[in-house]
């Protein structure tokens, strides 16, 4: 969490920018990211050469002699953020523009930079040498502050404060959804240290981020003690795709400021017959896009197939499907419509869940999570993949209250239901007994089938109706009329005062 100087010194930053005329959120989140990557490859660059320098290595800075760049040789050192941010501001600017920035997009071949992938489409939009030279100061110390917090993940915080700026200004808070909700699908899905995980909408990676954190909490010398475990987790562990360049290297970013050295994060059109993936993945965490269609002719065949649709979070759920090997688990958001849907196509999934493999459970949300930006109402589906089904019964429960505010202000609130739903979910045995009218309870997969696989907690859960006694209505009367007289004498006192 941030807070104190160094949140102060990150809302100056914002605040510099929209001084200096770039005010998109996107725009200016990715232009930091930009900013960061330089200084940060300048920062590992120096750690590289000083722990070979005491294991007696050779070592060879990628900053070292000239750098060739197009037609003309530069010295190497003046790439170095050390060097140029101390550069008066017009030729800081210069620096930057003409030197730094396409010497990033020439580091895609160097191994040694798992962050330069992403960087190969930079543009710099900076647009005046000041601005730069007042962003380049406001990072340098916003690095010291996080070097003095002394905590681990104050970098990732960071980042993540960021980030939160989007969904703050309004106009693309879709991109993100809210951590408390990705920290419990997190939580519920406990996930282990040789999981592969995957998440083929990841926006700016928030589960991926969130699992990655989730495992260095609890199992952190199960996987920072073992060199092979280390190793799938810094590179093999976590996948992400998207189709939004600019989300996707906001998404790398995020990941590598938490720690992780080299996820896979891609850019792809997971629905599109370009994502091969079959039966990779052990745990899915997503909340894919709900709104709009797509053409029959650009969606995979495969998906088709489950699912006849043209609707994104049904067809996601086929890919899902399809992604997970056998025995691996899929935590998603969707619609209520998904649920309740009539269409061939929503039966045809939901069928697909409950028959072919074990659906566990379903957490159904208030519709007041995703505000401000979006009222729609969701639900939480989690399943394994089996291939020959295993539904037994599933669990429902009926969430009312995450800590926050229903409305669009979304403030702190004492009311808070997601310990209970991991407490719970965690304990199915307890679970058995519970009445249809408590929070949660199991409903048969038999049950579920008769009402054509409609998986609304509304078409299960009982409502308890307590009688309620009422005076006799002469008593009720004799009320009104006493309330009518003493109305009646205080209008005559006032009457009598304005004499």
């Amino acid at each position: 969490m941030i807070t104190g100087e160094l949140k102060n010194k990150i809302d100056s930053l914002w605040d510099v920018f929209a001084a200096g005329g770039l005010v998109n959120p996107l725009d200016v989140i990715e232009q930091i990211t930009y900013l960061m990557f330089i200084h940060d490859l300048d920062e590992s660059d120096n750690l590289r050469a000083r722990e070979a320098a005491m294991l007696g290595l050779p070592h060879q800075s990628i900053f070292a002699g000239d750098v060739q760049l197009g037609d003309r040789k530069i010295d190497g050192r003046q790439l170095k953020w050390s060097v140029f941010h101390d550069f008066p501001a017009g030729r800081m600017y210069a620096v930057v523009q003409e030197w730094v920035f396409p010497f990033i997009k020439t580091l895609h071949g160097d191994k040694n930079s798992a962050y330069s992938k992403y960087m190969d489409d930079a543009i710099f939009k900076l647009p005046t040498p000041l601005l730069l030279s007042k962003v380049v100061d406001a990072l340098d110390e916003i690095y010291l502050l996080m070097d003095a917090a002394q905590t681990a993940d104050v970098r990732g915080d960071t980042y993540e404060y960021l980030l939160s700026k989007i969904a703050q200004s309004g106009r693309n808070g879709q991109f993100r959804t809210p951590r408390h909700i990705i920290r419990m699908m997190v939580e519920l899905m406990d996930p282990k240290a040789d999981e592969v995980i995957a998440d083929p909408a990841c926006g700016t990676s928030g589960f991926l981020v969130s699992a990655g954190e989730y495992l260095k909490e609890k199992r952190r010398k199960e996987i920072f003690f073992n060199r092979q475990k280390k190793e799938h987790y810094m590179n093999h562990m976590f996948h992400g795709y998207d189709m939004d360049r600019t989300m996707l290297r906001i998404g790398a970013m995020n990941m590598m400021t938490h720690g992780i050295d080299n996820p896979s994060i891609e850019y792809r059109d997971s629905l599109s017959d370009q994502n091969p993936d079959k039966e990779l993945y052990s745990l899915i965490l997503a909340n894919p896009p709900f709104k709009g269609s797509l053409d029959y002719d650009i969606v995979s065949t495969d998906l088709l197939k489950v699912c006849k649709t043209k609707k994104t979070e049904l067809l996601f759920l086929a890919l899902f499907l399809r992604m997970l090997r056998t025995g691996g688990r899929c935590a998603c958001i969707v619609p209520d419509g998904v649920l309740f849907g009539s269409s061939t196509a929503h039966r045809a999934i939901r069928r697909a869940i409950v028959e072919g493999n074990r659906l566990e459970a379903v957490i159904s949300m208030p519709s007041g999570v995703f505000k401000p930006y979006a009222g729609v109402s969701t639900a939480i589906l989690i399943f394994t993949k089996t291939g020959h089904g295993g539904t037994d019964q599933v669990w429902f429960y009926d969430m009312t209250a995450d800590g926050f505010s229903l409305d669009d202000k979304r403030t702190p609130t004492a009311e808070n239901d997601i310990p209970d739903i991991v407490a719970r979910f965690r304990a199915p045995e307890a679970e058995r007994q519970r009445a249809r009218t408590e929070k949660s309870f199991f409903v048969p997969r038999e049950e579920i089938v008769g009402n054509d696989y409609d998986l609304s907690i509304n078409k299960y859960k009982q409502t308890e109706y307590k009688p309620v006694e009422y005076p006799p209505t002469s008593e009720i009367l004799a009320k009104i009329k006493a309330l009518e007289a003493e109305i009646q004498k205080e209008l005559a006192e006032l009457e009598g005062m304005l004499k």
